[in-house]
């Protein structure tokens, strides 16, 4: 049996710990409600803004990239009777997709283009929430239908809006997306303006932007391919088919861009939003 010394020690250690336990508690709770009370201010200034649908939707006949084909959309069925679900007989229905990942607007992970890039489960969170910079494109379009957004442009845009902050995501703006549902063979016209190669390096080794996206089917001018193997093979991700970039001013405003978390995928249709400043 422990001596009465020791019971007292071990009473004293029991109350000393007791004792620190609450002296913590007391310093952390009021951090914890900072924490909560900073998200929540965050959650009420978001609420106040004004979203922008980056996102286009898309059918079985909206337009793809040649080599992929269309989508097929069917009723999902009973796999032991064949029959599709219905409300009226299930209680509920569901739909059948066949389709390509690279449908609509749509995400682009590295792996897509390279052997040992990241695929659409791995690119972070953090990733998934940035800064919006929106590059014009359309001033040059009146004199070059299908100009090449340069490295000068970039800097003139840049001596009138300020420098491209480093992890922004960068969209180029054409007005392409207008004809998604009012012209859907114009929209699928090559050649067709975009940013060159040059630019797309500026960006990413002298800005340091985390990630770009546009509003054509490809990245490139060219059937080269050459910008969207830069982007992807340095472990990047980009958004294709994005939509309403005109409602978007230059700077200020937040993306949010959101995918299913597909395992080992190659790439899927995505929903991108602005919240404008």
């Amino acid at each position: 049996m422990p001596s009465h010394d020791a019971r007292v020690h071990q009473a004293w250690a029991v109350v000393a710990a007791i004792a620190a336990a609450s002296v913590f508690a007391l310093t952390a709770l009021p951090a914890l409600a900072q924490s909560q009370t900073e998200l929540e201010r965050a959650y009420q200034t978001i609420a106040s803004k004004t979203f922008v649908d980056l996102t286009h939707s898309f059918g079985p006949d909206t337009p793809v990239w040649s080599g992929f084909g269309q989508a097929k959309f069917s009723p999902a069925a009973d796999p032991k009777t064949h029959e599709p679900y219905t409300i009226p007989k299930d209680g509920f229905r569901t739909t059948y997709y066949e389709m390509v990942g690279q449908y609509g607007t749509h995400v682009d992970p590295p792996a897509h283009f390279a052997e040992n890039g990241i695929t659409m489960d791995q690119i972070p969170l953090k990733d998934m929430i940035l800064p919006l910079v929106v590059l014009d494109d359309t001033p040059y379009l009146a004199n070059d239908p299908n100009h090449a957004f340069s490295v000068d442009d970039l800097k003139a845009w840049e001596r009138q809006h300020g420098s491209v902050p480093k992890g922004a995501f960068a969209a180029l703006r054409t007005d392409m997306y207008k004809d998604w549902d009012a012209d859907p063979e114009r929209f699928k016209r090559s050649p067709f303006p975009a940013g060159s190669l040059e630019t797309i390096k500026f960006l990413y080794e002298q800005r340091g932007v985390t990630a770009t996206g546009h509003e054509s089917m490809d990245t490139d001018t060219t059937d080269k391919m050459d910008s969207e193997a830069y982007i992807l093979q340095h472990g990047h991700y980009q958004i294709e088919v994005m939509a309403n970039l005109d409602k978007v001013p230059p700077t200020g405003a937040l993306i949010v861009v959101s995918w299913p978390k597909v395992r080992n995928g190659l790439g899927f249709p995505a929903r991108a939003f602005a919240i404008l400043p």
